[in-house]
């Protein structure tokens, strides 16, 4: 199986925040790593990367606005989580590593999937052989088991209406789920593909994805976010199946974040706090029956 690999150096790890919040886990999910960056007086820490704090009033207010509204009209409402996303599949093809069999990624509203995986989906349409595949929790599974049929981007009812994957304008994920990912909806342009059979997707459980967000933080040094522990396990999966099978293939998933800020969940997580969850058929059928009435 053809792997991709860089050099591993200390700066180049993301800082543990300064809060005490998720140490415990700190220190399990990167037990046996001597990569962890460390700064003067044992802590590690960067410049110019943010502390849980400079969020604060207006500007925190701001930033929801924007997240909120990315998923709810697409990719192409908000560029820059899809752009920067982007650039990093346009530079896999141009600094020359093998062409990717299978692309992973974290689905939720359909930025992060759709930033690092549509660059391929040229390539796709004109032939090339390339799985483009959305990676959702099982107890969100908004492609994998939701209505395709025109919805609200919100609770309120406030946006426009969109032809997009969607469990419901009303739903609410479980109170134990902890991986990210909850939003109902999908966007419009991620939910056509999938309808249309043009790209994959899979829902994992929750288990799953923080067992492979910390086999990946021993192995390489960095704390993965948990909406990207759903793309490690699904190229986790895939990798062992094409051990099994003697495959060879090159994996390609996205880690779209560090998980400094998810520390809580990675202590339930380590103590047990967490389970597996499938969200009802009943509950998927109910929202159908709540759904716009559209024509």
């Amino acid at each position: 199986m053809s792997t991709w690999s860089r050099e591993l150096r200390a700066e180049a790890l993301p800082p543990l925040h300064d809060a005490n919040l998720g140490r415990g886990s700190i220190r399990q999910s990167q037990h046996g790593n001597p990569f962890r960056p460390r700064r003067a007086g044992g802590r590690p820490r960067q410049p110019g990367l943010a502390r849980p704090g400079d969020f604060r009033g207006g500007g925190r207010r701001r930033l929801a606005r924007r997240h909120q509204l990315r998923p709810r009209l697409g990719p192409e409402s908000c560029p820059a989580a899809p752009d920067r996303d982007r650039t990093g599949s346009e530079e896999t093809v141009r600094e020359g590593w093998d062409y990717p069999d299978t692309i992973f990624a974290p689905c939720g509203g359909g930025s992060n999937f759709g930033g690092a995986a549509l660059p391929f989906f040229a390539d796709k349409a004109a032939g090339k052989s390339v799985r483009l595949v959305a990676v959702e929790p099982a107890s969100c599974p908004t492609l994998t088991r939701g209505h395709y049929a025109y919805d609200f981007g919100d609770t309120a009812k406030l946006t426009p209406m969109m032809l997009m994957y969607t469990l419901g304008h009303d739903f609410m994920p479980p109170g134990i789920h902890a991986g990210g990912l909850r939003y109902h909806g999908d966007s419009a342009l991620v939910s056509q593909l999938y309808h249309e059979k043009l790209i994959e997707a899979i829902a994992v459980p929750q288990l799953a994805t923080f067992e492979a967000g910390v086999t990946f933080a021993r192995a390489e040094g960095i704390i993965p976010a948990p909406e990207s522990n759903h793309a490690i396990a699904a190229c986790i999966d895939e990798a062992l199946r094409c051990k099994g099978s003697g495959e060879a293939k090159t994996l390609f998933f996205n880690l779209s974040g560090h998980g400094h800020f998810d520390m809580a969940a990675y202590d339930s997580y380590f103590s047990g706090k967490l389970e597996d969850f499938a969200y009802p058929e009943e509950a998927i059928r109910a929202a159908l029956e709540r759904l716009p009435k559209v024509g």
